[in-house]
């Protein structure tokens, strides 16, 4: 592929030394171990021609048979790992690289009917559905006092449509009545 000798991409499968050592950990410093790396740096870029770059680079310890010595995988990994027999390391990691694919949400404007304990709220949505609301970190922060009768935009997920987030109150003027 036209390489250089110490550039590798993702899903390659290298022999590494161990430089630094966590305590209480089964690896030793000068070890040598052999790793398939999970992110680097350099864009990697898909068949549909997305492209996917990361802030670090990374790689996962494994063992003969290409299983993870470790037990935890922090950070994201990109999906082709899975096409490569990297399952278990996919199973382990927290989420999959889907660069601009976050989760659905739809957003509502809705009428609060009532107040519940721990910034929760009973919210009548414009196509009259009832769900119960609770206040977003930011409002929380910024300290916006939400009262019954308040108009608000909320942000459901579409797992659930039942709850959701209350990311704005509307003012006055922004009412569309």
């Amino acid at each position: 592929m036209g390489l250089e000798p110490n550039e590798s991409l993702h899903d390659d499968v290298i022999v590494a030394v161990i430089k630094e050592v966590v305590p209480n950990m089964p690896l030793e410093k000068s070890e040598i171990v052999r790793d398939v790396i999970v992110r680097t740096c350099k864009e990697l870029k898909r068949d549909s021609g997305m492209i996917i770059r990361y802030d670090d680079n990374a790689a996962v310890v494994i063992d003969q048979e290409g299983n993870p010595k470790g037990t935890r995988i922090f950070g994201a990994i990109p999906r082709e790992l899975r096409q490569f027999n990297f399952t278990k390391i996919v199973s382990l990691a927290p989420e999959e690289a889907l660069p601009g694919m976050k989760e659905q949400k739809w957003i509502h404007e809705g009428l609060i009917t009532e107040s519940l304990p721990n910034g929760m709220f009973r919210v009548r949505l414009d196509n009259e559905d009832l769900i119960l609301g609770y206040v977003s970190g930011k409002i929380r922060r910024s300290f916006i006092r939400i009262l019954p009768g308040d108009r608000v935009k909320i942000e459901i997920s579409r797992y659930d449509s039942t709850r959701g987030r209350i990311i704005y109150r509307l003012r006055n003027k922004d009412w569309k009545d």
